[in-house]
């Protein structure tokens, strides 16, 4: 599981953009990007699922894959661990909603 997180982030990393914003997008993503951590993330109605975080917070957001979906997600830490907000995605995509 973890070298299909770390080949779809790659991936997001080639094809993100170079501009300004972009490039600052991904020095902000790589200071917090780290080896993918099993968590538990709760989903609205508090329905639980398996998912990896790919970074450690920022501010109160993190980004976690969610095998379950096939996409990353940016969840925000509450009281019980990782909660979905609702934005998915690309890994960039989603840290760059922050």
């Amino acid at each position: 599981m973890r070298k299909r997180i770390r080949a779809a982030i790659e991936a997001d990393l080639s094809d993100a953009p170079l501009d300004a914003v972009g490039r600052a997008t991904l020095r902000d993503f790589a200071a917090l990007r780290q080896e993918p951590e099993a968590v538990e993330v709760q989903f609205s109605g508090g329905v639980m699922g398996q998912g990896w975080a790919v970074t450690r917070p920022n501010g109160p957001y993190l980004v976690v894959y969610l095998p379950q979906a096939g996409c990353f997600s940016l969840c925000v830490e509450g009281p019980f661990g990782p909660l979905d907000i609702g934005v998915h995605g690309n890994a960039i995509g989603c840290f760059g909603s922050v």
